[in-house]
């Protein structure tokens, strides 16, 4: 099966993705994990203002199959939050680079973003 690994996304090894926009890091999960997890029912993530450290766990995505930690790619404070998966959690499922994002972090170090995995690089783990 292939999966969608937009190249300019960075990527962590628990499958992870982030995207600079404007300033700040959007972060969600990548289409493989989403596919692994099966229909997501639930996500936890951090309030805004929140801060988070690179690589730690900012929150869980819960499916029919599995409840998963999930990392933030970089470390920074936490900008905004995906409120419609509050509601509609599959949106991880239907569009994990899209509507299905999960927060936004506002980085504390921009070059944090240049150690996580390329799209190339990720596309090599998961095969």
């Amino acid at each position: 099966m292939s999966f969608e690994i937009p190249d300019e996304l960075g990527y962590l090894t628990t499958h992870e993705w982030a995207r600079r926009e404007n300033g700040t890091v959007r972060v969600g999960v990548s289409d493989f994990a989403q596919d692994e997890l099966g229909d997501v029912v639930f996500v936890e993530f951090p309030e805004t203002g929140e801060e988070l450290t690179r690589e730690a766990e900012f929150g869980v995505v819960e499916s029919i199959k599995a409840v998963s930690d999930l990392y933030t790619p970089v470390s920074g404070t936490v900008a905004d939050t995906n409120d419609a998966l509050l509601d509609v959690p599959e949106l991880v499922n239907d569009d994990p680079y899209g509507e299905g994002w999960m927060i936004e972090v506002e980085p504390a170090d921009e070059s944090e973003f240049e150690d996580l995995l390329s799209a190339e690089e990720y596309r090599e783990q998961i095969e």
